[in-house]
């Protein structure tokens, strides 16, 4: 193992934050998408990041379990640094649950399948186990009765249920969603945002990417507002709704909420 694949432990009391993101930034070429971003988040912290397209938020989020990687910084989750690449990036990931915009789930394989494969074969779970866990949670997003169906019989907003539960399965200790709602039709975004704020209620450290700025309000601690590629405000929901500070946010919420 090379020295770069190592992971770093860094020193925390109990209450350290679960994500610390350091200094980060990334190009894309010439483009700089995300310039000197830092945060943290808490064991159990709502984090909602809004602004407007092109911002960095999808960026921001993906490069958290390292689907971007990044120029400079780190990035480090419950302690440890997370390695660029290698096995313990990957131990690191699977701890580290993703929900997609478009899904992602596996077209050949059943409801069931796609929620049980990860437990089984990264976390070693028996058959039975998995798909006991798996049943429990496709019953708490509301799709058990869909299990034996495959992903291309169920609408948008039960496939992106399954990748909640999906997610849910591994047990992760943060829960990464780009834009969950935005490949719906409008009818099927409240039930994958009532599945959310579910989540949110019992405790789960999320960090949401959204255009939903309802879910922002009832769910979030935290409003993370991007312009720019970089983090111009961060404030509880009440707050930032209700007396932005920077320019950029005001302005961005009078076009959105004039709507």
């Amino acid at each position: 193992m090379s020295s770069a694949d190592t992971p770093v432990r860094v020193s925390g009391g109990a209450e350290a934050p679960l994500v610390v993101i350091d200094h980060v930034d990334k190009h894309f070429g010439e483009l700089h998408v995300l310039k000197d971003i830092s945060t943290t988040v808490a064991r159990g912290e709502v984090v909602v990041v809004i602004g407007p397209s092109g911002s960095g938020k999808s960026t921001f989020c993906r490069a958290i379990n390292r689907l971007e990687t990044i120029d400079s910084g780190t990035i480090t989750i419950d302690g440890t640094v997370l390695p660029s690449e290698g096995r313990e990036l990957a131990t690191l990931r699977a701890d580290v649950g993703m929900v997609f915009q478009a899904f992602n789930l596996f077209a050949h394989k059943t409801v069931l399948e796609n929620v049980t494969l990860a437990p089984m074969k990264v976390r070693g779970l028996s058959r039975k186990d998995a798909e006991a866990r798996a049943m429990t949670l496709l019953e708490r997003v509301g799709v058990a009765n869909q299990a034996k169906k495959m992903p291309a019989q169920l609408s948008g907003g039960q496939q992106q249920r399954v990748a909640i539960a999906r997610s849910l399965a591994m047990e992760p200790k943060l829960i990464l969603l780009d834009e969950p709602t935005s490949a719906l039709d409008p009818e099927m975004i409240n039930e994958v945002l009532d599945v959310m704020v579910g989540l949110a209620k019992d405790g789960m450290t999320m960090i949401v990417v959204t255009h939903e700025m309802g879910f922002a309000r009832k769910a979030a601690d935290r409003v993370l507002f991007m312009a720019d590629g970089r983090i111009e405000e961060e404030a509880a929901p009440e707050q930032f709704f209700g007396n932005p500070q920077s320019p950029r946010a005001k302005d961005f919420l009078s076009k959105i909420l004039a709507h």
